[in-house]
């Protein structure tokens, strides 16, 4: 099998994007362990597979690796939640911006950099929920590392 063309991670037997809609299913169940580490698996993703970085070239996702593995879900959480006021329509003028001062990841990381991708935190496909926390902090960890060198 070909490895994905965006993280390099071998795509037996799903691709990535498969496994991040199943991933994305259980994450809106909002069921531990799945749910609270959403913004989390999602950042992960989307920095290991820049075709799909939002229009802030992945700036919120950077963001949001560094407090997690800094801070834990709890700051996580804090980011996330000062960014959706900071974007509410009730907010006159231009939105707050939570990553602005963000140093932004190199884009060019090389494939073969990312040590642990979603093959991995989904183990069999079915992202079990034994160890599921500790899978996807050793993504995010990952995934700053290898965006990382060289800075």
């Amino acid at each position: 099998m070909e490895p994905c063309p965006e993280c390099g991670a071998p795509m037996d037997p799903r691709s990535c994007d498969e496994l991040f809609h199943a991933l994305l299913a259980l994450d809106h169940s909002r069921q531990a362990p799945w749910g609270p580490l959403h913004g989390v698996s999602v950042s992960c993703f989307l920095l290991q597979h820049p075709s799909r970085l939002p229009t802030d070239d992945g700036a919120m996702a950077w963001a949001l690796l560094r407090a997690y593995l800094e801070g834990g879900p709890d700051a996580a959480n804090r980011l996330v939640g000062h960014a959706r006021r900071g974007n509410s329509h009730r907010v006159q003028g231009e939105p707050a911006r939570v990553v602005r001062d963000a140093a932004l990841p190199h884009r060019d990381a090389p494939r073969s950099r990312f040590s642990v991708t979603i093959q991995d935190v989904a183990v069999d496909g079915t992202f079990p929920s034994s160890e599921f926390t500790q899978r996807v902090k050793a993504w995010a960890a990952a995934t700053v590392d290898a965006l990382s060198w060289g800075t």
